[in-house]
């Protein structure tokens, strides 16, 4: 068998590397100063770097299965997404957060069906996309719309950080909600005020800030979750 994972790491020295050379070394010399927190799906299919056009130092990435947050409980427990929100909030004082979720997902898809008993993690994980899902039956309208869903409900998850919410409220901080349409090549953010998902192509802003300072009703941040927060006629 042909060990294709060297011979790329050698072509990422002989060929990518020396076109960055400098800059990979002003990062180390510097440290990395990102700008932003891209909080992802694990899908292969989704490339932060190309949808982005970001180069190497630019993101600080978190990647797991339907790019959920977890509830923050401010306990001392493990947990590997929350530790990445702290840690590009509290000590690289990143600018933007983005939750990014995609079209075709299987961590969404399974919301709908069975997980193989072995998968005891997994089957745990997917209950942070459980608010998210509606009473129907699975079709493509209704994944996509409960991806979409997802998404907002990630950002609803945020707020819950304090170190984020002061923040956004100070803003200091804008969260962004996208949903990544991998056979469109098109990227459709999040715009509160609308209450729905706009091409890129097409939408004003990058989905910059959704959230309103004074809230008129109690209720989530978030109109897609709660109807309190549904825009005003």
């Amino acid at each position: 068998m042909s060990d294709e994972l060297l011979t790329r790491l050698r072509r990422f020295n002989t060929d990518y590397f020396p076109q960055y050379q400098a800059q990979f070394k002003d990062l180390v010399d510097q440290g990395q100063h990102p700008t932003t927190l891209f909080i992802g799906c694990s899908d292969s299919r989704l490339v932060p770097y190309m949808l982005t056009g970001a180069g190497p130092g630019e993101l600080f990435m978190v990647r797991n299965v339907g790019a959920f947050v977890p509830p923050y409980d401010g306990s001392s427990g493990l947990h590997g997404t929350a530790a990445a929100i702290e840690y590009a909030v509290l000590a690289l004082h990143v600018q933007h957060i983005i939750v990014c979720g995609h079209s075709h997902c299987g961590g969404i898809r399974a919301l709908y069906g069975e997980v193989p008993p072995e998968a005891t993690n997994l089957k745990s994980w997917l209950e942070l996309g459980r608010e998210a899902t509606l009473p129907v039956q699975l079709s493509d309208e209704a994944l996509r719309r409960t991806e979409e869903r997802s998404v907002v409900l990630q950002l609803e998850r945020l707020m819950d950080y304090p170190m984020v919410r002061s923040r956004v409220e100070a803003g200091q901080i804008a969260l962004h909600g996208w949903h990544c349409v991998i056979e469109a090549g098109e990227v459709n953010v999040f715009d509160v005020n609308l209450g729905r998902f706009v091409p890129a192509s097409s939408a004003e802003h990058s989905g910059t800030g959704p959230y309103r300072a004074h809230a008129e009703e109690p209720g989530a941040l978030f109109n897609e979750i709660d109807d309190a927060w549904a825009p005003k006629a």
